[in-house]
């Protein structure tokens, strides 16, 4: 049973392989910020339902190709993240001065990550079939992070990439005092979601190891 992970993100490869999984990695042709931009063309839409609306256009460019290609037998597995903090959503911030800003939000607050996740059975000589959940986990940090960490932190260039500015499992960790639901959600991707969706298709997690 295959695997093809739908993203380039080093985080979510990462989780893959540390549960035994070792994927076929694809890069979807999906313009993020257009598909965000259509979908929100009336009001805009809550976290949950467009977090799952990117992931699902992912994993399904990725399993048309693979589709069209008649070879591959096994899952398709895609996937979005933002996190949601006083009202406001936040993505990737891109730039320091935007996640010096954030940081200094956070600070002391607890926010919602949203991870949304699409996951495909392709088979050969068969539509796909497919199995979408989100998952959310509420991240608390800590009240006492002072400016000079942020900007070490921002200085560092890890937030700029990464939903919501900040990781759990590397440097920005020590700045987060607790994670209320599955910890791998704020990594960028629920195992326990995506094991769920995978058993929905009729596949054994186990059989994913590789």
């Amino acid at each position: 049973m295959r695997v093809c992970l739908a993203s380039t993100s080093p985080a979510r490869l990462m989780l893959l392989r540390q549960a035994g999984i070792e994927p076929l990695t694809v890069s979807p042709d999906v313009d993020e910020d257009a598909a965000a931009a259509e979908a929100e063309r009336g009001a805009p839409l809550p976290p949950a339902e467009l977090v799952l609306l990117l992931a699902r256009a992912k994993a399904a460019a990725v399993a048309r190709g693979l589709a069209a290609e008649g070879t591959f037998d096994g899952l398709v597995i895609g996937g979005d993240s933002m996190f949601a903090l006083g009202g406001r959503v936040y993505g990737k911030p891109y730039t320091p001065e935007e996640a010096t800003r954030r940081w200094r939000e956070m600070r002391g607050a607890t926010g919602i990550l949203h991870s949304g996740h699409s996951v495909f059975r392709v088979t050969p000589g068969s539509e796909p079939t497919e199995a979408t959940a989100v998952a959310e986990a509420a991240v608390t940090f800590a009240h006492d992070v002072s400016d000079a960490e942020i900007a070490a932190y921002v200085a560092s260039e890890e937030p700029l990439h990464v939903a919501g500015a900040f990781t759990v499992d590397s440097l920005g960790g020590a700045f987060i005092t607790r994670v209320d639901g599955d910890p791998s959600t704020v990594v960028g991707m629920s195992l326990s979601t995506v094991r769920r969706l995978a058993a929905e298709l009729g596949v054994r997690w186990t059989d994913l190891w590789s």
